[in-house]
């Protein structure tokens, strides 16, 4: 199987958000997961990191412009 589990980086440690995601999409300032499951999340956030070996991907949040 090839989905990855997505994770947020917050303060140096990483918050587990979705597991088994097959779609990623970035959409604006968001980030669009869907999983094989048909659960679907959004952030806002941007992706900083992919380790497709270890089927992760790390994201990091989007400050408000302001």
């Amino acid at each position: 199987m090839c989905e990855a589990s997505v994770y947020i980086e917050r303060e140096g440690s990483e918050e587990l958000v979705l597991e088994s995601v097959d779609v990623l999409e970035e959409e604006g300032d968001e980030v669009r997961m869907v999983s094989i499951f048909g659960e679907e999340k959004r952030l806002k956030a941007r992706v900083k990191r992919l380790a497709l070996v270890n089927h992760r991907i790390v994201l990091e949040p989007v400050e408000p412009a302001g």
